[in-house]
This record gives C-alpha cells, sequence and structure tokens, in this order.
C-alpha cells in the first residue's frame, strides 16, 4: 500500500466544550483545552510526564517499501498556496483566509491529503501575546526598517501559530575508512631577504597512511519537512528540546493549524545521510589523529534505520511591502525570533548623507587645529 492508495479515517481537529458547546482551543500557559465562550478547562487525556519514551518510532525500511499499517496513515484536508507552496491544514468549516507563511489569499482545497501521521510533538509554550512581545523587541532592534515595519509591530497584528513538520531519524553506522596522518615538522632554511642573509624556519608535514574504522549512534537527526519557510530561519530557530516531546495528541492542534509535509521520507533521510556523512567524516579525522589529516575513501554501513513524523510549534506574521511579502518566525517554545526584513531606502541615505557630514565636520576641525 502507497501513501496514495490508502484509506484512512479523515481528522478532523475540532474539540467542542462539554458546557457550552463552542470550540475548545489548546492554551499554551496552562497546557490545557480552554473554551473562550465560558470559561471551561478540560485537560488532555493521555498525557504525562514521561515525555518522549512513550513515542515509537518507525522503521524506515517499511515505509519505503509501502508497508505501514493502515493506522500509521491519516488524511487530512489541506490548501496550497500559489505563492510560497504551504500546504496548510484548514478547519472544516473555513473555506478562505490567508496564507499564515506568506499572507497569500488562499481558497481551501475540497481533495484530501493523505500521508504519514504524526507520532510526536512540542506544545506551544508561548501563547500569542508573548509571541507578539517577543517579535516586537525582534522587530524594535532592526535598523534602517521602514516605518510602517515599526507600526506593524505596535499595531498588535494577529499573529498565526502553526505546527511545523519535521522528520527525525535513529541510525546505526559503521565506518571504515583510508587516509593519511600529517606530522608538522620544521626544518631550517636560509633566505636572503633585503640583501641580509636570515635563517628561518620552515614548516614541513610529513604524511604515513592512516585506517582503521568507527562506530556512531545517531539519535534524532532533524531535518524540516516544509518548503514554505526558508531553511536559513527555520535553523536558526533552535535548538529544540525534543526530549520535553510529547505523543501525538490532536487536542494540542485545537486552535491552530499544522503545515502537511512538502519534503517526502525519502528525500527527508537524503539530507538526514548528508548530515549524518560530515560528522563521520569528522570522526574519522579525530581517529586519524596527528598535526594534519588526509582522508581518501570512507564506506559507511548503515542499519536499524528509523524515523518520526513530528510537529514543532511557530508563530508566523507576514507582512507586505512595496508589493512584496516578509515573514517572521517566532520558536512556539523559547520565544527566538528569526525572520526577513525590508529595507529603508530614504533612512540608509538620510545615514550616508548624516555620516559624510559628520566626517566632513571632523575633518574641518583637526585641519583648523593644525
Amino acid at each position: 500500500m502507497s501513501e496514495d492508495t490508502l484509506t484512512a479515517p479523515v481528522e478532523e481537529h475540532r474539540f467542542p466544550c462539554d458546557n457550552c458547546g463552542a470550540d475548545f482551543r489548546f492554551d499554551p500557559p496552562s497546557g490545557q483545552l480552554l473554551c473562550d465562550h465560558c470559561g471551561n478547562t478540560n485537560t488532555i487525556e493521555g498525557v504525562g510526564p514521561w515525555g518522549q519514551t512513550g513515542i515509537r518510532e518507525i522503521d524506515f525500511d517499511a515505509a519505503i517499501a509501502n508497508r505501514l499499517p493502515e493506522q500509521e496513515m491519516e488524511e487530512t484536508r489541506v490548501s496550497h498556496c500559489p505563492n510560497c507552496a504551504a500546504q496548510v491544514e484548514f478547519d472544516p468549516g473555513v473555506h478562505a483566509a490567508e496564507c499564515p507563511f506568506c499572507a497569500t489569499p488562499v481558497v481551501a482545497d475540497t481533495g484530501r491529503n493523505r500521508h504519514i501521521k504524526p507520532k510526536g510533538l512540542l506544545p506551544f509554550a508561548l501563547d500569542e501575546d508573548n509571541a507578539r512581545s517577543a517579535m516586537k523587541d525582534w522587530l524594535g532592534g532592526l535598523w534602517f526598517a521602514p516605518n510602517g515595519l515599526q507600526e506593524y509591530a505596535r499595531k498588535g497584528r494577529k499573529m498565526t501559530g502553526i505546527y511545523v513538520p519535521y522528520w527525525t531519524f535513529d541510525a546505526d553506522t559503521k565506518s571504515s575508512y583510508r587516509g593519511e596522518r600529517g606530522t608538522v615538522y620544521y626544518v631550517n632554511r636560509r633566505v636572503t631577504r633585503n640583501g641580509k642573509t636570515q635563517t628561518v624556519r620552515v614548516a614541513k608535514v610529513r604524511w604515513r597512511p592512516a585506517s582503521g574504522r568507527v562506530a556512531r549512534f545517531f539519535d534524532d537527526v532533524l531535518v524540516l519537512a516544509s518548503r514554505s519557510l526558508p531553511k536559513r530561519y527555520t535553523d536558526r530557530l533552535g535548538p529544540w528540546d525534543l526530549s520535553a516531546m510529547e505523543p501525538y495528541h490532536p487536542e494540542f492542534l485545537a486552535g491552530f493549524r499544522a503545515e502537511a509535509y512538502a519534503v517526502d521520507l525519502k528525500e527527508g533521510f537524503v539530507e538526514a545521510r548528508a548530515y549524518m556523512d560530515r560528522v563521520i567524516h569528522r570522526d574519522v579525522k579525530f581517529d586519524i589523529g596527528g598535526d594534519r589529516q588526509r582522508v581518501h575513501n570512507v564506506d559507511t554501513h548503515v542499519s536499524d534505520v528509523t524515523f518520526k513524523h513530528i510537529l514543532l510549534p511557530v508563530w508566523l506574521a507576514a507582512y507586505k511591502y512595496r508589493g512584496k511579502s516578509y515573514r517572521f518566525v517566532v520558536n512556539g517554545r523559547t520565544g527566538a525570533v528569526q525572520g526577513e526584513r525590508p529595507w529603508s531606502g530614504w533612512k540608509i541615505a538620510f545615514a550616508v548623507v548624516l555620516g559624510l557630514i559628520v566626517a566632513a565636520g571632523v575633518g574641518y576641525v583637526v585641519a583648523m587645529n593644525q
């Protein structure tokens, strides 16, 4: 069975209040479901202090061979943004909205997206007010930002809480290598400089063949499974405390959106394997030792590969300036902020002119004192 042919139940992340019938939402400060209409709260069943120990890994080879059991799959209603290609889940009653990643108007699709179900997530710890405060502090520190951007921050525009998809990979690796170990030594050499003969020390390297084996177990190699956010920003939102991850419960998504993964499992493992190879290369150089190292060949055997599809919390804000979208992302756990920013041309020009005036003034004072 494949991801395209499996028939899994459609997940609708709506949880009515047992007191008034309005929708619950997940409240980050309390870690409970909260009804904004009547104030009723409810705990999320099955959530405990055990953290990641309750999250089961999935066999990678079985997934690639389309042998996952049906309960590992789910079907959700998603919409594809025509501007940034985000695949965002929509609530059943929503038919049109703005893309949370780039502020482009989006009409909800009627189709379904069938994919591997998340196994775990980090719940939001910051509510919208705290995320907005973190973003205001970050925006306030930007030099040469347009006034409209500062005004945007002061107006308290709504931010969107969204769970961003990631893959994690575990793997056992054993590598054999061939290379050379270099030992630095020095020789004295007579040279003539400016008509004078001098003795200088010259560094040389003595190379000897080296070979051996290294082994490493990789745990939770994290790979972004979204294409809608620049990777250079999401990478800087970390580190993520994956030890605090909870087993997946759809109640955590109440009041938030979730993006479906756009990077499939096989492509995600290619990126994870590239990371593993870089780490193994460093291990090999350390094992060779000496002052310098040359690595000619590394043969790595990878076994016992497992994975998880997980969701990590991010607050998003999108700002349009002169027809272009700029995005800001806030780590929903720590408040770390990253984002794109426009530059104010007149502020830069003013700063340049002011700098020239100051420089001219300083030059004039120096000249008058000579």
